[in-house]
């Protein structure tokens, strides 16, 4: 009787023992329940079948984790992103109304100013439009639409863009160096064009009159390379690591010139860039510049 009586307190023993684990994973199952997600399963050996549990649990519950704390990002960002868009949505809408209410009341007098105030108008309804067509891109490339594929003459098209750029500006002496041979991307022109016409923009924006702005091709077996340089105040660290997220304004004390842009310029670049299978990337140092590096891997025509 008695030997029965030990062999029962020792199986009952042996038995605690081996639920020890399971009650371990019934306390951290209640942790996460009540929104602990840094909970985790205390480590068993390894070589039994619920230690085999516990790691397989513990890696599931880190992705968990890493899936939440990406969700909540995502939630974060975009909440930002609404209200920065609706922020600068405003401040059009606010001087067009108020420049309205002034010619309203009969404040502005005098076909000169009338016409001054007309232009003031217009110039805020054209950044308002301009703001509102870079939204809908954004939204079009977030939603992972196919971009058209068509051979690109980058050659061609850079001279486009300087062009343009020259005209609308003149401050900025631009040089271009191509590489040599033809050079083809497979992509969408329109898309490309404005992302060159960006950098440049963003360079004749953010540098004093009479900066040298520069574009180089470059490609080889991997692909082909364009970069964007200026010898101007340059950017900082910190402004590099989130110059291409939207809405971000770079330090103020940078030189900007004439009407501030959408501050979805270099949102696009990054954009379209993903969108053709490319990166762009940014290497500056204070007071030397800035160049912005655009990379399109090849592709077969």
């Amino acid at each position: 009787m008695l030997a029965l009586l030990t062999i029962a307190l020792a199986s009952r023993k042996i038995i605690d023992i081996s639920l020890r684990p399971l009650t371990r994973i019934e306390t951290t199952a209640e942790a996460i329940a009540a929104g602990d997600l840094s909970a985790r399963l205390p480590d068993a050996k390894p070589n039994t079948e619920v230690g085999h549990l516990v790691t397989s649990l513990n890696q599931m519950l880190s992705r968990i984790e890493e899936s939440f704390a990406l969700r909540i990002a995502s939630e974060d960002k975009l909440r930002r992103f609404v209200a920065d868009a609706s922020h600068e949505l405003r401040t059009p809408l606010t001087a067009i109304r108020g420049f309205a209410e002034l010619h309203r009341q009969g404040a502005v007098q005098g076909e000169a100013k009338t016409a001054e105030l007309v232009q003031r108008i217009e110039k805020e309804s054209i950044r308002m439009s301009t703001l509102v067509e870079d939204l809908l891109l954004l939204a079009r490339l977030d939603q992972a639409r196919e971009l058209q594929r068509d051979p690109v003459d980058v050659k061609t098209l850079i001279n486009e863009v300087v062009a343009s750029a020259q005209a609308a500006k003149s401050t900025h002496p631009i040089s271009v160096n191509h590489a040599d041979g033809d050079v083809c991307i497979l992509g969408d022109s329109q898309r490309i064009h404005q992302v060159i016409a960006n950098l440049v923009a963003n360079a004749q924006s953010h540098t004093p009159e009479g900066t040298a702005v520069n574009i180089s091709v470059s490609q080889n077996e991997d692909g082909i390379t364009i970069s964007v340089t200026d010898n101007g105040p340059g950017l900082s660290e910190a402004d590099q690591a989130k110059v291409f997220e939207r809405f971000y304004r770079a330090d103020p004390s940078r030189v900007r010139s004439g009407l501030d842009g959408s501050g979805l310029g270099l949102s696009i670049v990054d954009a379209v860039m993903g969108a053709h299978g490319g990166t762009v990337s940014v290497k500056s140092e204070l007071g030397k510049g800035a160049t912005f590096t655009l990379f399109f891997p090849t592709v077969e025509m």
